[in-house]
């Protein structure tokens, strides 16, 4: 009985969401109380309004205290019909939560939910493969509150192991990139199949949210001078290099300082061997020496095999190391041995 009971009303609570299961509820209370009243006898503890609903609640939840309990024949039936109709009850209100959970987990992972966020990082495209290794450095580097929002080509969420949140729809609709959150976002990455798309996007995005610190990815980056008429703040950076693209989302501005680094004038890298007859040298005094005399910035120094960026300044280079340096032009051996030589006298 309990059981088509239950299946009844879970029938009923699909089309009528929670308020049969509270109708039922109130209905097997007000009509258990008086049947109660008339089955026990007179002045029982059982049937007094202070005592019967908390009978009622621990009976109809099953959890049975045995503190009350009814004393006549009449009293059990009563009791086991409070017991069937908390069961049913209780039977359709789990099903129906469990329903509602699970359909808030389907609209989250089809991308229909709404994103309640701010200051976060809004990923704009999916591309398999490419924007997991995106997102896994975002997250190496402690980027959080990370949100990805895919065109309807993409079904369902792609990464739903990672705490990424998914919106789904077309990038270029405001009320899309509302559900993504855009315009509360600190910043945007804008990374589409191709750059007319990205375009596109990185114009929507921007009248979204002027003030975002917006990346764009794109294959040809002459087109970039199309992104600075919409805003020149908007950073442009080369498709094929993932790692520089989380690098301008975590440190902006980086990607402009490579750029400029790889244009010719203004300051450039460059390398040069030290002289053997220098012996073995401080890092310190390399560094002070070529910033002095030629406004040059070690980078790195190689021995044999042997990279290392950044050298620590209490580092000691072997003789004939290479040293990588920025600088205003290319040295010779000679004008680095000459003011290596007067830096240790």
């Amino acid at each position: 009985m309990t059981f088509f009971l239950s299946r009844l009303l879970a029938r009923w609570v699909g089309s009528r969401g929670w308020l049969l299961p509270a109708a039922v509820v109130v209905f097997v209370f007000v009509t258990s109380w008086p049947l109660m009243a008339l089955a026990e006898p007179a002045g029982s503890e059982l049937v007094r309004p202070g005592t019967y609903w908390w009978y009622f609640v621990v009976t109809a939840t099953t959890v049975g205290y045995g503190d009350y309990a009814p004393e006549t024949v009449a009293g059990h039936v009563v009791g086991g019909y409070v017991i069937v109709g908390g069961i049913a009850t209780l039977t359709t209100v789990f099903t129906k939560l469990a329903s509602v959970l699970e359909q808030a987990k389907g609209r989250r992972m089809q991308g229909a939910e709404a994103v309640r966020a701010t200051g976060h990082t809004v990923l704009i495209g999916y591309t398999a493969g490419r924007t997991e290794r995106i997102v896994a450095q975002l997250l190496a580097d402690d980027v959080t509150g990370l949100v990805l929002c895919a065109g309807e080509e993409v079904p369902a969420h792609p990464m739903p192991a990672r705490p990424v949140r998914f919106v789904r729809g077309d990038p270029t609709a405001a009320d899309v990139l509302a559900r993504a959150a855009v315009p509360h976002a600190a910043t945007v990455l804008v990374d589409m199949g191709d750059d007319n798309a990205a375009l596109a996007v990185a114009v929507t995005v921007d009248h979204a949210n002027p003030a975002a610190h917006v990346v764009v990815t794109l294959r040809d980056l002459e087109r970039a001078e199309l992104v600075r008429y919409v805003d020149p703040r908007i950073r442009c950076v080369q498709w094929h290099s993932p790692r520089m693209v989380t690098e301008e989302l975590t440190s902006p501005g980086i990607a402009e300082v490579y750029a400029e680094l790889m244009t010719a004038g203004g300051a450039d890298t460059f390398s040069v061997t030290l002289p053997e007859s220098l012996g073995r040298l401080p890092a310190e005094r390399c560094r002070t020496a070529m910033g002095r005399a030629f406004g040059a910035t070690v980078l790195a120094v190689r021995t044999g095999t042997d990279l290392v960026v950044n050298p620590a300044w209490d580092a000691v280079l072997a003789a004939g190391a290479v040293l990588y340096y920025i600088g205003p032009r290319r040295l010779t051996g000679a004008e680095v041995e000459t003011v290596l030589r007067a830096e240790a006298c």
